[in-house]
């Protein structure tokens, strides 16, 4: 966890979340949350339904919340279907769950490992030496599901929001996003530093089809979704459009008269997420592929280690690409210290829509959120977000 999110975090447990920029439907209106507590400590349950009070907000429309664990349970839901028609959130809606999909590609590698089909300290071009060039051909699977493999992130043609909103269909195929990256010169040794990209999962993703011989949708959906029930959850292909009862995404950018305004950005195509960023979930699918995944019912044996291991060198962790932080990211999960323990886990981000989940690693408290974030992308994490995190976990440590 950077300083600047401690920060944030810190803040949001100080100062509430009532920060956030001020464009919002003057027809909006809050509809009281939902909340079912289920045995979880009385303080902690109103901090979590503190941090979904108000909703719709200028930073955030609605929210979907579900904690579980041994320590009790609390569901809560927020802010509304759609600005039009100003109806409260659907608590079971579908939702893009953003880079929480690398947690599902990281735990299929981490089984075809296990059944020795995939070799962690192999190198990626041993697998695809047609598609990854000399240049990287030292870096290992293992640097691609950590972020420790120097490749940089692909060119794409938009660089703002609102260009990226205009080639919001436009298909990226992965082989040439791969192609993009790695035509480029490497950002530093593989295994001497951390950088959080997408590429390394689009890799992944490839290294997948290779090995199983099916699509990558198709070989998650019959390792993972479908042994776990997951029927909720699915993997989008090409199609823009999320499937089923949703809560509208918006996202706030320069309209066409030059204002500052929200965008309804619920249709968006998928493919430059893929292997990385694609899936569409609900919180209930999510709680239970968290629990399962923790349990270790997905990966099993010494390979979930994997995911809960920080790359080092010489035995201290490596450091972040540019930054004075250490590494944060393991295979598939990163770590962050809330309320004196370690919480393992994962956020995502797809316009309008931030998602997380995260656990102790004993399971005791578990943690799954959607919030229809106006900034979903931003470089700060979105308030109510950090105030779920705090609320569910307490502040960060030192």
């Amino acid at each position: 966890m950077n300083a600047r999110t401690r920060a944030l975090i810190a803040a949001a447990l100080v100062l509430g979340v009532a920060a956030g920029p001020s464009v919002l439907p003057a027809a909006a209106h809050a509809p009281v949350a939902a909340a079912d507590r289920g045995g979880v400590p009385a303080g902690d349950a109103e901090r979590l339904a503190a941090a979904i009070a108000g909703l719709p907000r200028p930073d955030a429309t609605a929210a979907l919340v579900r904690v579980g664990g041994t320590e009790g349970s609390w569901r809560g839901s927020s802010g509304v279907h759609d600005l039009r028609s100003n109806r409260p959130a659907d608590p079971r809606a579908r939702f893009r769950a953003g880079s929480v999909t690398k947690v599902f590609t990281a735990a299929t590698v981490l089984q075809l490992a296990a059944e020795r089909r995939i070799d962690l300290d192999r190198t990626a071009r041993s697998y695809l030496p047609e598609l990854i060039p000399v240049a990287y051909g030292d870096v290992t699977v293992r640097q691609l599901l950590n972020h420790t493999h120097g490749i940089p992130a692909a060119k794409m043609a938009a660089r703002t929001v609102e260009e990226r909103y205009a080639l919001r269909f436009e298909r990226h195929d992965p082989r040439e996003m791969v192609r993009s990256a790695t035509g480029q010169a490497r950002e530093f040794a593989p295994g001497t530093q951390q950088h959080y990209l997408n590429i390394g999962y689009t890799v992944a993703g490839l290294l997948i089809e290779r090995v199983t011989g099916e699509s990558y949708e198709r070989t998650v959906q019959r390792r993972i979704l479908g042994p776990l029930g997951l029927r909720g959850t699915y993997l989008p292909g090409t199609s823009p459009r999320i499937q089923g009862p949703h809560n509208h995404g918006y996202q706030l950018m320069t309209l066409e008269d030059g204002s500052r305004g929200l965008r309804d950005v619920s249709v968006w195509g998928p493919t430059g997420g893929w292997a990385a960023g694609d899936i569409i979930s609900t919180t209930a699918d999510l709680e239970r592929f968290t629990k399962a995944l923790f349990a270790g019912r997905v990966v099993r044996g010494p390979l979930l280690e994997e995911m809960f291991t920080l790359p080092r060198l010489n035995g201290e962790l490596l450091p972040a690409y540019r930054s004075d932080e250490p590494a944060a990211y393991s295979v598939g999960l990163s770590m962050k210290r809330l309320g004196g323990r370690e919480v393992w886990g994962k956020t995502g981000g797809r316009w309008g829509y931030n998602a997380a989940i995260a656990s102790t690693r004993d399971g005791s408290r578990t943690l799954v959120y959607s919030v229809n974030s106006t900034d979903a992308k931003g470089q700060d994490m979105n308030q109510v977000a950090a105030a779920l995190m705090v609320g569910a976990y307490g502040p960060p440590t030192p």
